[in-house]
């Protein structure tokens, strides 16, 4: 029973909390909110917490973890010169799951109404995994709300996945809750669920909504704003799908030019000794996609380090 749950986990990119759990009781950094609380739409009761201060940075997580998995890792660093805005996704953390199934595009339409009612009218956005899709799906359809996005871990389309991880992200479903109440994922979850009785429905969402076909490549094509992907090089999603993500956004078509004349405005990172599953705890994340959400660039051009 053991065996088959970690498959299911690993297979479906779930938080892993035991980690976290760890990182926490070694005494890690942990960022405390400056301002809490909750937000409506389209009848998900959303949870968020203001953390930094800064130019605004959205932070979105991985399926079946919350914001906790950012807390004592990714989101300090951020905080430090960001004001970082993290929401629970649907069902997840201390957000309500609701009625309706789970749908990233859903989920990208509610994430405009609660960053309206927040009062931010134009965010950065950073999202692993689950939360990356759902970044994804913001900019796509709300664009003049995202000023720059870096995507983690998450592929354009469900055939981006490596193919053994699709059979296991069918099985997941409420026949495996029994067989998971003794993991810290459900421990973390019942701990502060708005309705603890939910878990099985979120998994039978979240088994749906992996079951469910999309290709978003027509969408990708027309994003207009600076895009960041992050990957890692064991990550789940098929380097020739990361390749072609990029070269949708216009990366990786040709040669960037000795003044970097030619270079495109997306960026592409592949950050070594990593997998999927503990992207999200790599210390090397920060600093890689600080600089980009930044709008700045550590490079010069050959002829700048000839001057200096």
């Amino acid at each position: 029973m053991r065996t088959t749950f970690s498959t299911l986990a690993l297979a479906t990119a779930l938080t892993v909390a035991a980690a976290t759990n760890t990182i926490e009781a070694q005494g890690a950094p942990v960022s405390n909110p400056t301002k809490s609380g909750r937000v409506q739409a389209n009848g998900i009761d959303y949870y968020y917490e203001l953390h930094g201060s800064g130019e605004p940075l959205l932070l979105l997580h991985g399926g079946l973890g919350s914001m906790d998995m950012f807390r004592s890792s990714l989101l300090p660093a951020l905080a430090k010169t960001r004001q970082v805005i993290a929401v629970d996704l649907q069902g997840h953390g201390r957000t309500t799951l609701g009625d309706r199934p789970i749908d990233l595009v859903d989920i990208g339409n509610d994430l405009a109404i609660v960053l309206d009612k927040l009062g931010f009218k134009q965010v950065d956005v950073a999202g692993y995994s689950f939360g990356g899709g759902a970044g994804l799906r913001l900019a796509i359809q709300h664009p003049a709300l995202v000023r720059r996005l870096a995507v983690i871990s998450a592929p354009f389309a469900q055939n981006g996945f490596f193919p053994e991880m699709l059979p296991q992200q069918a099985a997941v479903s409420s026949a495996i809750a029994e067989q998971m109440k003794e993991t810290p994922m459900y421990k973390s979850y019942v701990a502060v669920a708005p309705n603890p009785k939910d878990f099985p429905r979120l998994l039978d969402r979240m088994g749906e909504l992996m079951r469910r076909p999309v290709d978003w490549s027509e969408d990708v094509k027309k994003l207009s704003m600076p895009v960041m992907l992050v990957f890692g090089d064991a990550d789940m999603i098929r380097p020739e799908h990361i390749v072609q993500f990029y070269q949708l956004l216009g990366g990786g078509l040709k040669d960037a030019g000795w003044q970097r004349e030619h270079m495109s405005r997306a960026r592409l990172a592949i950050l070594p000794d990593v997998t999927h599953y503990d992207m999200f705890l790599s210390p090397a994340l920060a600093p890689t996609i600080l600089p980009f959400l930044d709008g700045k660039s550590g490079s010069k051009t050959w002829a700048e380090q000839v001057k200096e």
